[in-house]
């Protein structure tokens, strides 16, 4: 008698769209995590089940259509389900999901898990519409033949889950493989003679996807092994069996599905003709060229209005619980470094991520209903046909699209994309759309510069085009790359339109759960470093060229304003005031005092003198050292350019989202700065005579360049290497200075020569 193990592995594998996460999270519930492995994009969902006395840990591998490695990412999951990572157990049964409206197709990779060696249940979801359809399926028989047991469920109500748990027990205790597919014998026999060369090591079911998976990972792995014995031996293997009407690879899928074939002959009973679906009906609209695109620009227009419009109240909230932190600290703490980095370093840095939070879960929510709807796969169908002419998939546009909002959960929203190279390319280019964070910033500019004198249209016309820079620009460079670094075999675009199918809640909220903990804990991190050093660019040096204390100035500064208010006060509530008095000369010098100090100490900070020194490269663009420190501070998050050009305009420190809200231009510190700019570059004699080309030129730079550490944390993250990353830097950052340089010289000439 076997003695049950104290815990079971049971690996989960089917297609995509077949249910997976729903039976997944059905069957673990909340007790789940995500298990990352090094080196690697690919997730494994691991969740814990709990049945009678046994715990199982339960593995959910990413969708795939097939067991034929192409890359490292799809190779993880083919070592763990053969018990070669070091860091999980082989499983001890795999369940292996399928659609039992499309049982043909979806068997095909139940025949390969068959090549593994491990026991295999065969979970048939999707029943209900199977029903539907008028398919009558003899689970008993299809067992019989394959030698498996066979459940039919319902994941998404929960139907058949406890005889699905049973048979895993069952097949556990027996620990009996099935039988693999039959191949023919000129097949078996090459297998054979590639044995030698490679070892005993080497499990079959890996010497067998080393011959029929042309450049494959395995056969990369195998000839890097063995040497060129090897690949000669692939070589001339395959040409033997093209010989023998055993082409390579189409042998395999010429074998499979005749097997497959005749195992459902008689099992499977199908209506005369097929039964027209309320599916069929809905696609007749939804993929149309004309309604279908109409309709899904209208959802596209929904989801960023929700993004902007409903995360507004969570993102005011997150922000005044900032700003309450903040001033409880100012408050109960002694003015120093200390202080100062808790308030300006840490609680900034922390609530600079955090703002964003209402925008990632509301747009993983809608992804995650449209996903599970059915709708995504008919979205990318209708955008395929435009994105394919820059080299990338239909898959890529809602990723692209999403960006507008933030290219944190843009990137994010590239999971999605199975080819690693489209993916790849989507998300160097992510950051390349005009996000919400930019905003302020061609505001701000176009305000100052684009709206008095002008017509009324101008403005809009202006920030629209820079919204378009980014449009234009992404698919430019998509195809630069997709021909130069990412140059490869462009994948042919397979897609499965699933069934309409109304969305699971608990799974919905699951992933917008994730999304959320995965921003906040992964990309936090990385900003709120970028944060603290910043504020100790901005701080360091804290004193002046004689040693005094510039925060003990500025505080005592604020406190002389303080005092001249109280007297002011004082003097226009007596019985002989008629008013408020004059601002002499003295008093103008007191209430500008703080700014003043506050401006001087940023000039003299270690990021004060940088902008000084770099003052010759942001020259050509028509900028001075005020504008590039700006710019420089920014770059770990661009929100923060409006906040410093305030302290060295020595207006004091304004809000973006003032700014960007509905253009508002009425605050005291908003239309301060405004006036600081205009009278500032009035008298300059570069910004003075070529005002709109600067700020064009700003603006143009702001567009292309990837001022934020979280987005870049999160290519970090999403690619597991710090070379993406670097690259997305450098390559944004000297496009956008040549667009800036480009936009302002030819904004110079076409001044001088209206002029």
């Amino acid at each position: 008698m076997t003695t049950k193990a104290p815990t079971l592995t049971v690996a989960l594998v089917g297609n995509p769209n077949t249910g997976k996460s729903t039976l997944f999270n059905a069957l673990s519930g909340l007790r789940q995590r995500v298990g990352n492995y090094p080196g690697v994009t690919v997730e494994l969902k691991k969740g814990t089940v709990r049945h009678g006395e046994r715990v199982w840990e339960l593995i959910d591998l990413p969708g795939t259509y097939s067991l034929a490695p192409r890359s490292p990412d799809e190779m993880v999951a083919v070592d763990l389900l053969l018990g070669r990572h070091s860091h999980e157990p082989a499983p001890d049964v795999i369940i292996s999901l399928v659609d039992a409206t499309n049982l043909e197709r979806h068997l095909y990779l139940t025949t390969q898990l068959f090549d593994l060696g491990r026991p295999v249940v065969l979970a048939v979801n999707m029943i209900d519409m199977a029903a539907a359809q008028g398919l009558q399926i003899d689970y008993a028989a299809l067992s019989q033949r394959l030698g498996v047991p066979v459940v039919p469920i319902q994941a998404n109500k929960g139907v058949g889950l406890d005889e699905l748990q049973r048979a895993v027990e069952a097949a556990a205790e027996k620990n009996q493989p099935p039988p693999p597919v039959p191949f023919p014998e000129p097949f078996e026999q090459e297998v054979a003679q590639l044995r030698p060369l490679v070892g005993e090591a080497v499990p079959p079911f890996l010497l067998r996807r080393a011959l029929l998976d042309v450049g494959g990972s395995v056969e990369s792995d195998l000839i890097a092994r063995g040497g060129e014995a090897v690949r000669q031996q692939l070589h001339a293997a395959r040409e033997r069996l093209a010989a023998a009407q055993c082409p390579i690879p189409a042998i395999e899928a010429r074998t499979r599905y005749a097997y497959i074939r005749s195992l459902l002959h008689g099992v499977v009973a199908a209506p005369p003709q097929r039964v027209r679906t309320w599916t069929d009906r809905i696609d007749q609209i939804l993929t149309h060229r004309l309604w279908g695109t109409l309709i899904f620009l209208a959802l596209m227009f929904l989801m960023f209005q929700s993004i902007f419009r409903w995360a507004r109240p969570a993102m005011d909230l997150i922000d005044s619980g900032r700003e309450a932190v903040s001033a409880a600290l100012q408050n109960g703490m002694p003015e120093g470094p200390l202080r100062s980095l808790l308030v300006d370093g840490v609680i900034k840095g922390v609530g600079a991520v955090l703002i964003f939070l209402p925008q990632i879960v509301i747009l993983f929510g809608f992804i995650a209903v449209l996903e599970d709807c059915g709708y995504m796969a008919r979205a990318a169908f209708l955008m395929d046909r435009l994105m394919s002419r820059c080299g990338l998939s239909g898959k890529s546009f809602i990723p692209l699209l999403s960006s507008l909002a933030c290219a944190v959960p843009g990137i994010l929203a590239t999971r999605v994309i199975e080819n690693t190279r489209d993916r790849l390319a989507t998300i160097l280019i992510a950051p390349l759309m005009s996000c919400s964070a930019r905003l302020p910033v061609y505001v701000l500019l176009i305000g100052a510069f684009l709206r008095e004198g002008y017509p009324s249209w101008l403005p809009g016309v202006v920030l629209f085009a820079m919204y378009l820079v980014g449009f234009t620009v992404a698919p430019l460079v998509a195809w630069t790359l997709k021909r130069t670094l990412l140059r490869g075999d462009t994948p042919s675009f397979v897609l499965e339109l699933p069934p309409y199918r109304r969305p699971h809640l608990g799974l919905i909220f699951r992933r917008m759960y994730d999304a959320g903990r995965a921003f906040v804990v992964r990309a936090g991190t990385i900003i709120l470093a970028a944060m603290i050093l910043v504020w100790a660019l901005l701080y360091f040096p804290d004193a002046d060229a004689q040693g005094r204390s510039y925060p003990q100035r500025i505080a005592e500064a604020e406190a002389a304003v303080e005092e001249l208010q109280k007297q002011t006060s004082h003097e226009a509530a007596g019985p002989d005031s008629a008013g408020h008095p004059p601002q002499d000369a003295v008093t103008h010098q007191i209430l500008t005092e703080p700014k003043r100090l506050m401006a001087e100490w940023k000039r003299q900070s270690w990021l004060g003198r940088m902008g000084l020194a770099l003052e010759p490269v942001f020259r050509p663009l028509g900028w001075d050292w005020k504008l590039g420190m700006a710019v420089l501070a920014s770059f770990p998050a661009r929100e923060v350019v409006v906040g410093t050009l305030g302290l060295i305009y020595e207006v004091g420190d304004v809000d973006p989202g003032a700014i960007a809200e509905e253009g508002n231009e009425e605050t005291e510190q908003t239309a301060s700065l405004l006036h600081a700019l205009r009278q500032e570059w009035a008298s300059d004699p570069v910004r003075g005579r070529y005002p709109i080309a600067v700020a064009l030129s700003l603006m143009v730079f702001f567009a292309l360049c990837c001022q934020c550490a979280s987005t870049l944390a999160v290519i970090r993250r999403e690619t597991h290497s710090w070379f993406w990353p670097a690259f997305t830097f450098v390559y944004m950052t000297m496009l956008a200075y040549a667009a800036a340089l480009l936009t302002f010289q030819v904004g110079a000439v076409l001044t001088d020569w209206l002029t």
